[in-house]
């Protein structure tokens, strides 16, 4: 692989996670604050961690924080604070700490007296780690419906209409019974479209509290595109697309995008979006980042003029340790090897051994994926 096509890619990528990171956002927006002083913190979602961390530093006093986050995605930092209590869940498939963690927020929520104020911090990944079930509906229920779902492809939209049918706490129901004076709910959006009632299934919908609120979107994968063709302008390159369009299956992607790219002119091409991906039985290790990225490198073989970065905006791309895939006509050279991968949905145990593997580590942000591709 090309080491500055390769270094460039990655510094573009690096830039749309700085624009979107869930400490940046959050200060800005708390720090803009002019007579709003919350008595309590909720932060919940992949970019919890972050968010908390920059609300606590604008605000300057030992706010109480609720911090719901999934696994080994919390800062050390919030782990010692003694008025953050936190919370780490699984993801994207709830568990019983999911379970413990929308009782908590629940039981946060309506216990807040007449008078108080609560700031709500909402990312992607809320859906999965926080959650209230009625009794009739058992633990083992919703993991087998979310298994079902994410196996036949469905995108979140059509996860969390169905997530919001049973559950307690999404649709703005977690809301519903807050005594307080005010709500701010500040949110980092993974979904198209970027609507609240989409964002973690409605958890932080205003639409049922019954009491002064306002909602205000502080990061969107338009933003963090932004910054990386500002980025890819700021290296010398010319952005030739910048688009959200990451919207479909990623076998129907790969060759649509692939076409693409390999008949591009030079320059950088930045795409936004989350795509969807239908797994077999007993699927291999990836993600749909990893499997994208190497869909599009089947179209760029033997090409030494192609780079290709496939990342998801939070770090993590499946259950797996990698953010995604970074190709060029190198990776895919092993045809055979690389549709096989791609059969059995195992593309990152494909990339690991062709050193196309993306990892990045959690990112306290998400704003759906990013695709960058440099064409020189």
């Amino acid at each position: 692989m090309q080491t500055v096509e390769k270094e460039s890619a990655i510094a573009i990528f690096n830039a749309a996670i700085d624009a979107v990171a869930g400490y940046n956002a959050t200060q800005r927006a708390v720090s803009a604050f002019d007579d709003f002083k919350p008595d309590q913190i909720i932060a919940v979602g992949k970019a919890a961690s972050g968010m908390c961390a920059g609300a606590l530093a604008a605000l300057g006093y030992h706010c109480p924080a609720l911090l719901v986050t999934k696994y080994d995605h919390t800062d050390a930092a919030m782990w010692a604070a003694e008025n953050v209590t936190v919370i780490e869940s699984a993801h994207p498939v709830p568990d019983q700490h999911s379970l413990d963690a929308g009782t908590k927020m629940l039981e946060t929520v309506n216990e807040m007296p007449i008078g108080s104020h609560l700031l709500l911090l909402v990312s992607g990944g809320t859906s999965a780690l926080s959650e209230a079930l009625p009794d009739d509906v058992t633990l083992e229920d919703w993991q087998q419906l979310t298994d079902q779902m994410l196996a036949a492809g469905f995108n979140i939209g059509q996860i969390n209409a169905r997530r919001k049918e049973t559950s307690l706490i999404k649709d703005g129901k977690l809301l519903e019974n807050f005594k307080g004076k005010e709500v701010r709910v500040l949110a980092i959006s993974d979904v198209e479209g970027d609507s609240i009632s989409t964002i973690g299934s409605g958890t932080g919908d205003t639409k049922r509290c019954p009491t002064q609120s306002s909602i205000d979107l502080i990061a969107t994968n338009e933003v963090a595109r932004l910054a990386a063709a500002a980025k890819a302008s700021e290296l010398g390159f010319e952005v030739k697309q910048n688009r959200e369009c990451l919207y479909d299956d990623v076998a129907v992607l790969s060759e649509r995008l692939g076409k693409e790219i390999a008949q591009a002119e030079t320059g950088v091409y930045i795409f936004g979006g989350e795509p969807t991906v239908k797994l077999p039985e007993n699927p291999g290790s990836g993600g749909r980042n990893q499997a994208l990225a190497l869909g599009l490198a089947q179209h760029i073989v033997g090409r030494n003029d192609v780079t290709i970065l496939v990342a998801g905006t939070d770090g993590s791309d499946g259950p797996t340790d990698a953010a995604g895939g970074i190709v060029d006509g190198t990776t895919a050279t092993d045809v055979a090897g690389a549709n096989n991968a791609l059969k059995r949905a195992d593309a990152g145990t494909y990339l690991r051994e062709h050193g196309g593997i993306f990892i990045t580590g959690p990112t306290n942000t998400n704003v759906m994926d990013i695709v960058v591709a440099i064409v020189s």
